[in-house]
């Protein structure tokens, strides 16, 4: 069975081992293989603090910012054929537009952002501060790139979204990154990531992939790194709790477990326009991405005396609702991303 490529020092390597074999979500037959096993972690962050920061530090946020721009409009032409990896995660074309092309939105927007800094390398910080009577002396902040490497650590549910919108923010501040995708969703990552390596629109060394177990790297990072983790907050805390972060103090980045409600008031009706609102908003989270988002609605409050008409304005809207196979136009909701997910429900 084919492996999933690792990009690693500027080439594409598969892991050693059997590694662990991923699934269609749909009607489980296996898709790939992903294995880090034998991966130089410590070599690979090296590279991109020796290859990839420099290259990325010398440029401008100008040049920066319309290399982010140059890389989304190559993305969005190969669109097209990340939907139909994206099927296999169990995601319809809705879902899949949201992850795919919104990721892409995210390289746009943080190009956009290049019209609001200088074309030079580093950013001036504040105003000067004088720091003589005479005013020969004085003294100003330069914001300037760390020399260290981005690493990201993804959740299953967006595997597009959640790599291109963290990478376009250090490349953009002139960082280079190693992203670690959720091993069960990496396939969709792992495609992406070809794309983007075979455009050369990126400098060598600004961009790593990691398809399987991120093993020993939190060992190696130190503190010009930084470190990012979407995912259940278990995990990140322990990441969060790495002794070699916590001696180096890294700076650690997580976005975990949200609460999201929704509150019906009082007031609201049946028949009334913002008790459709509320109905429609509630299917939407929960067949969206078969409810797989961290934004996705949790709780769902509503006055006692409305509980029963509630429930069944929900229940009618839901049995409207087609699950099944995303290739059917009218399939409305996907499968869960995989096994681990459907024996969480």
């Amino acid at each position: 069975m084919q492996k999933l490529g690792n990009y690693i020092a500027g080439n594409w390597i598969s892991g050693d081992g059997d590694g662990q074999i991923l699934y269609n979500a749909i009607n489980n037959e296996p898709v790939a293989v992903a294995t880090t096993q034998g991966i130089d972690m410590a070599a690979m962050l090296n590279y991109a603090r020796e290859k990839g920061n420099p290259a990325l530090r010398k440029m401008t946020f100008q040049q920066r910012g319309r290399m982010l721009r140059a890389l989304a409009l190559h993305l969005l032409n190969k669109k097209e054929d990340f939907y139909a990896i994206s099927a296999l995660t169990g995601a319809t074309r809705l879902d899949s537009w949201i992850d795919i092309e919104g990721g892409i939105g995210n390289l746009f927007s943080n190009a956009s952002l290049r019209r609001r800094l200088p074309d030079d390398p580093f950013c001036l910080d504040g105003d000067p501060i004088v720091l003589s009577k005479q005013g020969n002396f004085m003294g100003h902040h330069l914001l300037v790139p760390k020399e260290g490497v981005a690493i990201h650590i993804n959740a299953y549910n967006f595997p597009v979204w959640g790599m291109l919108e963290k990478i376009a923010v250090n490349l953009l501040a002139g960082m280079p990154a190693v992203v670690k995708p959720a091993t069960v969703t990496s396939f969709l990552t792992e495609a992406v990531v070809k794309e983007i390596i075979a455009s050369k629109i990126l400098p060598e060394g600004a961009l790593q992939l990691l398809c399987g177990s991120a093993g020993d790297m939190l060992d190696h990072v130190t503190s010009q790194d930084v470190v990012t983790f979407t995912g259940s907050a278990s995990t990140g805390l322990k990441l969060k709790s790495h002794p070699r972060i916590l001696e180096e103090s890294v700076p650690f980045n997580m976005e975990a477990d949200s609460l999201n409600c929704i509150v019906l008031g009082n007031d609201v009706q049946p028949g009334q326009p913002e008790w459709d609102i509320f109905i429609k908003e509630v299917k939407k989270e929960m067949t969206v991405k078969a409810g797989q988002k961290c934004t996705a609605i949790r709780r769902i409050f509503v006055p006692e005396n409305r509980i029963e008409e509630v429930t069944n304005s929900l229940k009618t809207e839901l049995d409207r609702t087609l699950i099944g196979n995303p290739s059917n136009e009218k399939v409305r909701m996907g499968s869960l991303a995989g096994h681990g997910q459907r024996e969480e429900v």
